[in-house]
């Protein structure tokens, strides 16, 4: 039997710790990184053993696809750092958001949702779900007024990100958790932006938070990835099944790669997060940067709620470039060192232009409601010394 690491008081331990130790179940080679199983099935020793597995009076894996010891390690060690009873590993951070909410659906249920969202989550709320017969009320995510105003007998489901994409603005979680106990309604949380080290939803009461693990998890660009964690009675009860019938699972190897990353993820926001504050307030008020929004600076109409519900400002800093696309696209175009992508959270600094990719679907007048101008930028601070990044900043805005 594999021996695991399952502490009977994780609360003990720091975050740090968890990150490297967490969930490890060795085989009885005693391997030192956690071990890698590339395998579809299992086999049993008796046609009884195997119907025992099936009916689940034996806890052992049966297909890749429902479990495997490899996603089983990373998903122990996810629930472990948020301080989650359970977790379950998808393919996608976005499959994770569909499971999520589809699994608790029904026809004539009705969600409400902070406006300000990736544009993917959007279309399943606006596009998918009605397909269903599901309504969805979008609100401003800052104004509690708004989510109350929002509810209705049938609200099953209150979503939201904090801080959100790209603008980063702050939704009052522990104050939407209210709101939504209240209405009898649970709250999911998609937490990609703060980590499970700058944020806990679980503690400011969300019943459900979402990982896209590709972004800081990984964090080197290697593979996707994405993991939902609520208490054991939702998994069970909801995500489990679904997970099972519909496919959407983790790679192993993938799970293997996202369980490497957790090792430095601490390591590596630390490092990121002390980069992007450093850089936000060294273009602040700089020539042809018309605005820039970072959650801990004092000029971020949120800061104090910033600071009562994150433990740092992340690893994004979003700026307005002066002359819309036009000059969006030519501060983008010079820049060296920060190249253009649509991901976040990697070790190379990203920008990103979201009115054109993450959220190009949109009107301008919906793009306009979430605070998405033409001349917005969203940058991902990588691991770069932070005076290399201002450098390559600073030169390409004299090109603008």
């Amino acid at each position: 039997m594999a021996s695991s690491f399952t502490p009977a008081d994780p609360s003990g331990l720091h975050p740090e710790t968890l990150l490297v130790q967490g969930g490890i179940a060795r085989s009885p080679y005693g391997e030192t990184s956690e071990a890698l199983y590339l395998t579809q099935g299992f086999v049993y020793d008796s046609a009884e053993a195997c119907e025992a597995r099936f009916k689940g009076e034996d806890p052992g894996f049966v297909y890749s696809r429902y479990g495997n010891p490899t996603t089983a390690m990373f998903e122990s060690r996810m629930a472990l750092l948020e301080g989650a009873e359970a977790a379950r590993a998808t393919a996608s951070g976005m499959a994770a958001v569909h499971a999520a909410l589809l699994c608790q659906l029904r026809s004539g249920d009705h969600v409400v949702a902070g406006r300000a969202l990736f544009g993917s989550c959007r279309w399943i709320l606006e596009d998918f779900l009605p397909r269903f017969q599901i309504e969805t009320t979008l609100v401003d995510g800052t104004d509690l007024d708004a989510w109350r105003d929002a509810v209705r007998p049938n609200t099953k489901l209150f979503f939201l990100e904090s801080p959100t994409n790209p603008t980063l603005d702050l939704v009052d979680i522990a104050g939407v958790a209210a709101l939504a106990r209240a209405a009898g309604a649970r709250l999911v949380v998609d937490n990609v932006f703060a980590t499970p080290l700058l944020q806990k939803p679980l503690d400011l009461g969300a019943d459900i938070v979402i990982y896209s693990a590709t972004k800081h998890i990984d964090g080197q660009g290697r593979c996707l990835g994405g993991v939902v964690l609520a208490s054991e009675k939702f998994i069970t009860d909801h995500l489990q099944t679904f997970l099972r019938q519909t496919g959407p699972s983790i790679s192993p190897f993938n799970a293997w790669v996202m369980l490497k990353g957790l090792e430095t993820l601490g390591l590596r926001v630390e490092r990121q997060q002390a980069s992007a504050a450093t850089l936000a307030d060294q273009i602040a008020g700089a020539d042809k940067i018309e605005k820039v929004l970072y959650p801990f600076r004092d000029d971020h109409p949120q800061v104090a709620l910033a600071r009562r519900q994150m433990r740092g400002g992340g690893t994004l800093v979003t700026f307005v470039v002066a002359g819309g696309k036009d000059g969006a696209f030519r501060f983008a175009n010079a820049l060296r060192l920060i190249r253009i992508s649509n991901n976040l959270g990697d070790a190379k600094s990203l920008l990103t232009h979201p009115a054109t990719t993450t959220h190009q679907r949109f009107t301008p007048e919906a793009r306009g409601e979430m605070g998405i101008s033409d001349g917005l930028v969203r940058l991902s601070v990588g691991l770069e010394h932070p005076d290399d990044l201002i450098a390559d900043i600073r030169q390409a805005l004299a090109k603008v």
